[in-house]
């Protein structure tokens, strides 16, 4: 069916029309034009990027606290040389890691009433100066439950109050004669890092290598205020999500590779053990020294030994996987990742781009030569257990809802053009076409199609949509383009 557009006349119209059931009265209308006006005279909200992030939750922990060096910035303008560095450093801490600043410092002080006395003024000096780019009305929401009108009352300045300093002085007495200084400073920290944020731009690779991909979307579904823009790695374990095989094997490689099963076993609460026990009685005499790990490993000598035997096992797994994918979709254009049928398993030769190879190593008891990609019966068994270990898991379900919810493959914010990665381009420098069943496309018409197929890859009803939504999903994460 052909697409008509309204005329301007009949779209000026309806949003007439809608403006009016949100602001039914003249009064309504012209209060939010003016509080538009006013929000539009403060300065922006300070937005933070962030990228690649890798599943490094502790250095992404830190970044967040620390909003990449803007708190220090704010304690060296909001204090100049009235401070020593020494204490600025240590009032910077004491707002990254309140706890266990003040675990630390505590040990050191019999009475800590004059430390809590000097350290709430300053974090309020500290406080107002980041909430002043902000409306009230957003400084109060911002407020943590339980302190809030006390803080608003020490945030908000009163100038008509001729005894404000004896004022203020009288609150923080009280917070600190009632044992509630230690919850309020904690509170403050809380606010300023809440304050001196005010958007977070995550752009692409969530997850990678590191061990704890699963604490940084935990952390991200409860950020005031995220968009994130999707990585081929973040792609990735969507695929692997949605149920593609050939993206759960790499999800399962990658993890074992870098000693980080952890990641499915413990964070997510994946049963491993169909695919462990399968690779050690597949490769119980194998080594399997080619297929080494990365990474902080442990030194567990069986545990690296399993590793080792799962990372086999998951990467045959995985290449006869990407093989049925290719051979299915030649429009991919990826057959030179095929390579188990260019194997002489006789001679343990390989042949690849006209010159012939030594393998180093030939054990591939799953591997039928003569029909490379197919799986054996066990291995058809330990797909389908994995696919439905990935499909059930509630925890994995409800992170790449929120990826899909609070994702895209590109955004256009504050005028400025996010995405993960690169752009496809020409040797000219104009954009490049790739092929996407059958049609190609372009810039930003491809970021389009391949978002659609991704998402359709979750919700279409069109059974044959969402398998085509499930195989690009892992083109994206590994294609030539």
């Amino acid at each position: 069916m052909a697409k008509t557009s309204l005329p301007s006349q009949d779209l000026s119209k309806r949003y007439l029309e809608r403006l009016s059931d949100l602001y039914p009265t003249i009064t309504a209308a012209s209060t939010e034009v003016i509080n538009l006006s006013a929000i539009l005279q403060l300065p922006k909200g300070t937005e933070h990027f962030l990228t690649d992030v890798h599943g490094e939750n502790e250095a992404f922990s830190h970044v967040l606290r620390n909003a990449s060096g803007t708190v220090r910035h704010k304690i060296d303008d909001i204090f100049g040389n009235s401070l020593s560095q020494v204490d600025k450093r240590e009032l910077a801490t004491l707002i990254y890691y309140p706890e266990e600043k003040m675990h630390l410092v505590f040990r050191d002080l019999e009475s800590p009433e004059d430390w809590y006395r000097v350290m709430l003024c300053r974090l309020i000096k500290v406080a107002r100066n980041v909430a002043n780019k902000y409306t009230r009305s957003k400084v109060r929401k911002a407020l943590p439950a339980g302190f809030d009108y006390v803080l608003e009352e020490l945030l908000m300045e009163r100038e008509d109050r001729d005894d404000k300093e004896s004022y203020y002085e009288s609150i923080l007495s009280t917070i600190i004669s009632l044992n509630r200084a230690r919850e309020f400073v904690i509170a403050l920290c809380s606010l300023i890092q809440r304050l001196v944020i005010d958007h977070l731009h995550i752009i692409g690779d969530i997850y990678d290598r590191g061990p704890g991909p699963h604490l940084i979307l935990d952390t991200l579904m409860n950020y005031h205020s995220v968009d994130i823009q999707w990585g081929n790695h973040d792609v990735l374990w969507m695929g692997a999500a949605a149920g593609e095989i050939a993206c759960i094997c790499n999800v399962i490689r990658i993890c074992a590779r870098y000693g980080n099963l952890d990641i499915l076993e413990d964070g997510y609460g994946i049963n491993m053990l169909p695919l462990a026990s399968y690779a050690m009685g597949t490769y119980e005499k194998d080594p399997c020294s080619c297929f080494h790990l990365k990474g902080n490993n442990t030194t567990d000598e069986r545990e690296m030994l399993i590793n080792l035997k799962i990372h086999k096992a998951v990467s045959i797994l995985q290449f006869k996987a990407e093989g049925q994918l290719i051979l299915a979709h030649p429009e991919f254009q990826l057959e030179e990742r095929n390579l188990l049928h260019r194997i002489d398993f006789q001679t343990g030769l390989i042949a690849l781009d006209g010159k012939t190879y030594k393998m180093l190593d030939t054990h591939f008891p799953t591997v039928d030569p003569a029909n490379p990609y197919a799986y054996t019966a066990q291995e058809a068994d330990l797909v389908e257990r994995l696919i439905h270990a990935f499909k059930s898991c509630e925890k994995l379900q409800q992170h790449i809802k929120f990826l899909l919810r609070s994702g895209n493959l590109y955004k256009v914010y504050n005028g400025n053009l996010l995405f993960h990665g690169c752009m496809p381009l020409a040797p000219d420098g104009s954009f490049a076409c790739a092929n996407i069943y059958g049609k190609k496309y372009k810039g930003k018409a491809l970021y389009e199609v391949l978002e659609s197929y991704i998402r359709k890859g979750f919700v279409s009803l069109d059974v044959k949509e969402r398998e085509k939504g499930r195989d690009l999903m892992w083109w994206v994460w590994l294609h030539n383009d």
